[in-house]
């Protein structure tokens, strides 16, 4: 009997202190969500969800993707980037309806690597686009897509 009050007054007092951390604004959703740049995810084309057409090719960004997905759901890609200062690094699928897919703020000194798993609808290149030290430079790779993500 004991344990079983001793496990609902801790769970009380951890409940209060969530509680009162809510209410003073302390752990407010709003503070741990990056702003949103939703014109940049609603964009049907490269040049518009980047916001520039001025990208520099760069053997420095390392672009992990496998060359056929067999389902297109549920492609592994990672990107590496060497270059100095990395700011951005941002993945665009082409071949989508909204080819941004994926946009990572990097503080500075955080390594400029990313890896997540993205949706592909048709054989497409992946871009990668750093942003660093103000310029835009760019990497790619075709994945051939069999089964389609997105519908397809």
């Amino acid at each position: 009997m004991n344990t079983t009050r001793r496990k609902f007054l801790k769970s009380s007092a951890i409940t209060g202190a969530v509680v009162a951390g809510i209410g003073a604004g302390i752990l407010a959703p709003r503070n741990a969500m990056a702003a949103w740049p939703k014109a940049a995810f609603d964009a049907t084309d490269v040049n518009t969800a980047i916001g520039s057409s001025d990208m520099i090719e760069s053997n420095d960004i390392e672009v992990k993707a496998p060359d056929i997905a067999e389902n297109g759901a549920v492609v592994p890609i990672s990107i590496t980037s060497k270059i100095a200062g990395t700011e951005t690094i941002s993945i665009l699928l082409p071949g989508n309806n909204t080819p941004l897919a994926a946009s990572f703020q990097l503080s500075g000194r955080t390594e400029g690597f990313v890896s997540t798993r993205v949706k592909m609808g048709k054989t497409s290149h992946v871009i990668a686009v750093v942003k660093a030290n103000g310029k835009l430079y760019t990497a790619k790779k075709e994945v051939k897509v069999t089964i389609g993500g997105c519908g397809g």
